[in-house]
């Protein structure tokens, strides 16, 4: 990733509403939202919201796809990770001992979820 990705990456979660919207999509994956739907869920205006998500796709963050009269919003984890990975790739210098808990400290944050036993 080049530096000018990841500012604008950065830059457009840099301001509450769009990193809401970020963080709402993140947790509807991957079915994804509708433009509307976000617009209610983070009471926004949806004219308001057709900007922050014009923003957030800009920037890769987001992708949008026609579904019917709506356009379902995701999140684009992979770009995410590539803006996560530019900012920790350099930050232990040769010691992994330093990043490693940052690293371990992203593990529990998505546990996988616990198939149910049928009962028979």
């Amino acid at each position: 990733m080049e530096s000018e990705q990841a500012i604008l990456a950065l830059a457009a979660l840099a301001q509450s509403t769009r990193l809401d919207v970020f963080r709402l999509l993140a947790k509807h994956e991957p079915e994804g939202l509708a433009a509307g739907d976000i617009a209610n869920a983070l009471t926004v205006p949806q004219n308001t919201m057709s900007s922050h998500l014009a923003i957030l796709s800009r920037a890769g963050l987001v992708k949008a796809r026609r579904s019917g009269r709506s356009i379902v919003y995701r999140a684009d984890l992979q770009s995410f990770q590539s803006v996560v990975l530019f900012m920790l790739r350099d930050c232990c210098d040769g010691r992994p001992e330093i990043c490693v808990p940052v690293v371990e400290s992203l593990k529990p944050c998505c546990p996988p979820k616990q198939r149910r036993k049928a009962n028979v």
